[in-house]
């Protein structure tokens, strides 16, 4: 009889070193904008020791804000404070003819 491994991963979020859901891409998109970011400043002529030590920096702001979104925000919550910008702070109608209907 074959033995088999259960997967007790279902149905949780993904999560790589600490990183939750959508942060995995934002510091993944990041750290492709910082290697295009060097080809760009290597083809212009800028001194290779400048162009690593902008993107050590870059590099060094960019996993330091990706891990603190992580942590304060969770899962979900940056998504959550996004949408909320999107809702109105308050409702004006001209009449009361469409709260009458809801009776009925």
């Amino acid at each position: 009889m074959a033995h088999y491994r259960i997967n007790k991963g279902i149905n949780k979020p993904v999560e790589f070193k600490g990183l939750k859901a959508q942060y995995i891409g934002y510091l993944a998109a990041g750290l492709v904008m910082l290697l295009l970011g060097f080809a760009v400043m290597y083809i212009i002529g800028v001194p290779v020791l400048a162009c690593i030590m902008v993107v050590a920096v870059s590099g060094s702001l960019l996993f330091v804000q990706v891990y603190r979104l992580s942590h304060t925000y969770g899962e979900y919550g940056l998504m959550k404070k996004t949408a909320k910008r999107y809702l109105p702070h308050y409702l004006k109608f001209q009449t009361r003819k469409i709260f009458l209907q809801l009776k009925k």
